[in-house]
């Protein structure tokens, strides 16, 4: 069920809603207040764990082609790889990058320079997920990352016969993440209609190629060649890594956005849309997932995708102490707080992605009302869209970058 007004929905008045902002404000501020030395002394300490998996990750694999043990140093090497890569994806990359440690002034953790381990480049991450995404949560034919531009994830889009393809497409999505996301600005509906600018596209190619051609020469060439006879085996390693990272990230942004309780809305809900409103619209449209301390660490902190949404640039590492302050306004304004354990978040998601595969008269809804009527809602541009909000970070960099 897609929502065009966030206060009906709720039953809250004008004045509860824009309460509800300002107590949310004011969590803000307490935060950005209190940053402080450990804080700063939790990414630093991540940075070095992550990096000590990856370099002992990388000579694990070069020993195996020189010792007796060589095999379980190959698994080793791979697992140590694979950890490191979610780790940089997820609680560092994809944090620096929203600008959570901006506030420290270091041009190493600054969200202006740091360049992940992944094919997409950073300046097109930061337009597709810090800005429309974050921006226009949930919202259909402004968000773009419901399904990714190949999956049908609300009974409000419109179904095609392509669609009859979904499980395949998720599990290509799912095994070639990295790869997807890589695409994910370039917005290929756009392209396919006509609708891009030639000149913007082309910019945005030479990049892709570029950040995926060194993705490739370091796992698949330079670490393998440098094992010499077990060169194999490396690369089979480096690849198993990279799947692995790949199928972890995949599962941990599904669980955030599609189990039951994720709403969608229409674009009517964006109209005069307050700070306040928006924030509803963030809880509302993003959805938690229960675990230890490990696991958020390896998910990025994206177990607590209601905080992350309605803070993307306050510290991950302050989210479970949010989370708390967060769950008990829901409770007070009678506000949704989907949650559940990690394996049934993704069950939900993928029953959809199965069910919206074929027509909606084919199926039932599991929302609790029927779903407003389908519409084939274009995909936006950027003139289309409104003004970023500020939390939400810069997302273009230099002119010179912008012209390479």
């Amino acid at each position: 069920m897609a929502i065009a007004d966030v206060k009906e929905y709720t039953h809250l008045s004008e004045e509860e809603v824009e309460q509800l902002g300002r107590e949310l404000d004011a969590i803000r501020a307490e935060v950005e207040e209190s940053r402080n030395a450990e804080d700063a002394a939790y990414i630093n300490r991540l940075i070095r764990v992550q990096r000590g998996l990856a370099a002992g990750g990388r000579v694990a694999m070069l020993a195996s082609a020189h010792t007796r043990a060589g095999r379980p140093a190959l698994v080793a090497g791979a697992a140590m790889l694979g950890v490191a890569k979610i780790l940089e994806n997820m609680e560092i990359g994809h944090n620096v990058m929203h600008g959570q440690w901006d506030w420290m002034n270091d041009p190493e953790i600054h969200s202006s320079n740091w360049e992940w381990d992944t094919a997409q480049p950073a300046e097109q991450w930061k337009h597709s997920h810090n800005y429309v995404h974050h921006q226009f949560t949930n919202v259909l034919g402004h968000d773009n990352d419901i399904g990714y531009g190949i999956l049908r994830m609300a009974r409000e889009q419109k179904w095609h016969p392509a669609n009859l393809g979904q499980p395949v497409y998720n599990a290509l999505l799912a095994s070639l993440f990295q790869w997807g996301v890589a695409l994910h600005d370039l917005d290929l509906e756009r392209i396919r209609k006509g609708e891009k600018d030639p000149k913007e596209m082309k910019r945005q190619l030479r990049q892709i190629l570029r950040k995926g051609r060194n993705q490739v020469l370091k796992d698949y060439v330079v670490y393998p060649a440098l094992s010499g006879p077990a060169w194999r085996s490396t690369l089979k390693a480096n690849a198993a890594a990279n799947v692995t990272r790949n199928l972890w990230s995949y599962v941990i942004i599904f669980c955030g956005h599609f189990p039951d309780g994720a709403l969608h809305f229409t674009e009517e809900e964006l109209e005069d849309e307050t700070r306040a409103e928006w924030y509803l619209r963030q809880m509302l449209g993003s959805a938690n997932f229960e675990g230890g301390r490990t696991l958020h660490v390896l998910s990025g902190s994206l177990g607590y995708q209601i905080e992350h949404h309605l803070f993307p640039d306050l510290p991950s590492n302050r989210y479970p102490e949010i989370a708390v302050k967060v769950r008990a306004l829901c409770e007070k304004y009678d506000i949704p707080y989907t949650i559940g354990p990690l394996h049934r978040q993704y069950g939900q998601a993928l029953r959809t992605i199965m069910k919206l595969s074929v027509p909606n008269s084919w199926t039932s809804s599991d929302q609790p009302e029927p779903p407003s009527p389908v519409r084939d809602r274009r995909r936006k541009s950027d003139a289309e869209r409104p003004t970023r909000r500020p939390e939400l970070g810069a997302w273009s960099r230099s002119p010179r970058e912008r012209s390479a």
